[in-house]
């Protein structure tokens, strides 16, 4: 279930269809292959989790991310384990976002199911090294996460910087797959009394609570008082 880019660096890519490797075989309906979903599924959330090898064994890591154009970024503390075992850009990774909408109550056990949005990300990811690249990405990914915040922040310190790695992994070979709408049941049992449907799930925002330190002249920006969640799921 892969989005293959024939041309990666461009604004726009050209999507090539799945590789034979990652093609949707499981339900190939919920495969997607277009650029356009991928993105709004990435742009949708800021948790995602990477998987990768640390001596033969695999590990998991979530994390938070950000896309930035034709790459997903993450990034950690200079002494995370996952940024300094990926960083070298000797080791693929799979980088994956779930966002969980609803969940599907059938007539059967058999066909409950959970309408869901996922992506998967495979590559090597590369370590940001170039100063003014770093500070772009970090400002990217405030921004990625409340818009209007960087600017009322005091700026990064050279150490603050120096402290935080950031990778780049490439939007290359990805996939998109997901499930909506009601459940769907064996034909004869739609005749059955048992009620079915959809429990919508989402993440809402809650009221901004103040640090018990702030100055109590300082009131919340809109910014923050205005914030959503962003990306709707899908009706």
């Amino acid at each position: 279930m892969a989005l293959h880019f024939a041309s990666p660096h461009a604004e726009d890519p050209t999507v090539t269809g799945p590789t034979p490797f990652t093609r949707v075989k499981r339900l190939p309906d919920r495969g997607h292959y277009d650029r356009a979903s991928l993105d709004a599924i990435l742009d949708a959330g800021f948790i995602c989790h990477v998987g990768y090898l640390v001596d033969g064994r695999p590990v998991v890591t979530p994390t938070s991310y950000w896309r930035d154009g034709n790459h997903v970024y993450f990034h950690g503390s200079s002494a995370s384990r996952m940024l300094r075992t990926l960083g070298a850009g000797a080791l693929e990774c799979c980088l994956t976002v779930t966002h969980t909408d609803g969940l599907v109550l059938a007539r059967s056990a058999f066909h409950h199911s959970i309408n869901y949005r996922s992506a998967m990300l495979f590559g090597t990811a590369r370590r940001v090294d170039d100063d003014a690249e770093l500070a772009h990405a970090l400002e990217r990914f405030v921004e990625h996460l409340i818009p209007g915040r960087w600017a009322t922040l005091r700026p990064m310190t050279a150490q603050e910087q120096k402290a935080t790695t950031v990778l780049r992994l490439e939007i290359d070979e990805a996939s998109a797959k997901i499930r909506i709408g009601p459940p769907k049941d064996d034909e004869e049992d739609y005749a059955l009394p048992i009620w079915a449907g959809v429990i919508p799930l989402a993440v809402t925002a809650g009221t901004p609570l103040s640090d018990p330190r702030l100055d109590p002249g300082v009131e919340a920006p809109d910014h923050v008082t205005r914030w959503t969640v962003p990306g709707p799921a899908p009706a």
